[in-house]
This record gives structure tokens, C-alpha cells and sequence, in this order.
């Protein structure tokens, strides 16, 4: 069987976005939305984040890996933005430690998305943290929307540019 019609669409979305607003849990159980930028590892199909130990939602996926990543196009002037192409991910969160090669890697991989970020990886406080993807939700406009099981979304980001 071949490619769904909507991964290339999928696709392109994380090509062409390079943030993200992460939904994490608080110590309390809340919800917390932060914005993101993120990497595309593709050999190991896994999203990369670089966050700061200041940062609420480091602590939040310390506490509770599970958590979910809202990827959406930019809103065109005069269009209806009910059908902007999205895709909301689930994921389980996990930091690399520092100066192994998961680490090495994962520097790798964000610095070739964002390589202005350089200087912050050098930074003692910061952590490369994976997200193994689950599953996702992707809406591509009106009446193209589907559920995804991790294999699909695995599919897309291995053809991915990171």
C-alpha cells in the first residue's frame, strides 16, 4: 500500500513550521501551553526540543513525560482559519543526558534547523529532550482530518528534511 494522500501534507507542515505550542501537565495536574521550537530527527523519528531547567514545562515532563505538541500553519490575510492545516501530536518526553551520544546527536539534529541556537547548547542549564511520538490528530482542512497511529507519523518524518 502506498503513501496516505495526507502525509505529504503532514509533511510539509513540519517542514515548513519550526515551533510549536507544548501541552504539559503541572505538578498539580493542570494544564500548561507553552511555544517551542523544534528539530526533526529523522533517523530516529523523533521530534527534538532544547529547553532551559528554568523553564515550567521542563520540570512538567520531568514529572510527567506524556504530553501532546500542536503544530499549525500561519493564518493568511482574508482566508478563514477554521481550515488552517495542523496536526496535534502525542508524545512521551525524554531528556538526554548530557555528553552521550543520544545527547551528541540530538545537538546535531537541532543545530541544523536552528544553527543561532549554538552558543545556548553550551549553556549548563539546558537539556536536548526527545519526544517519541504515539499518535496524532491531523486536520489538513475542511473534511480531511484523520487520526494517525506512530507508524504513519514515524512514515513522514523519515522523508523529512530536518
Amino acid at each position: 500500500m502506498g503513501e496516505h494522500s495526507l502525509t505529504a501534507s503532514l509533511r510539509a507542515l513540519l517542514q515548513s513550521r519550526r515551533t510549536a505550542a507544548l501541552g504539559s501537565l503541572d505538578a498539580s495536574g493542570d494544564v500548561f501551553v507553552s511555544m517551542v521550537p523544534f528539530a526533526i530527527d529523522t533517523e530516529a523519528h523523533e521530534l527534538i526540543l532544547h529547553v532551559s531547567a528554568l523553564a515550567a514545562h521542563t520540570g512538567n515532563m520531568q514529572r510527567t513525560p506524556r504530553v501532546s505538541l500542536l503544530v499549525c500553519a500561519p493564518e493568511v490575510a482574508d482566508e478563514p482559519v477554521h481550515a488552517l492545516p495542523r496536526v496535534t501530536l502525542d508524545a512521551l518526553a525524554r531528556t538526554a543526558v548530557p555528553d552521550t551520544d543520544e545527547a551528541l546527536e540530538a545537538r546535531r539534529t537541532y543545530l541544523q534547523r536552528f544553527p543561532e541556537a549554538e552558543p545556548m547548547t553550551a549553556l549548563g542549564d539546558f537539556r536536548f529532550v526527545r519526544l517519541q511520538l504515539l499518535g496524532a490528530r491531523q486536520v489538513a482542512g475542511f473534511g480531511a482530518a484523520r487520526s494517525l497511529p506512530a507508524d504513519e507519523i514515524r512514515r513522514a518524518l523519515a522523508s523529512t528534511t530536518p
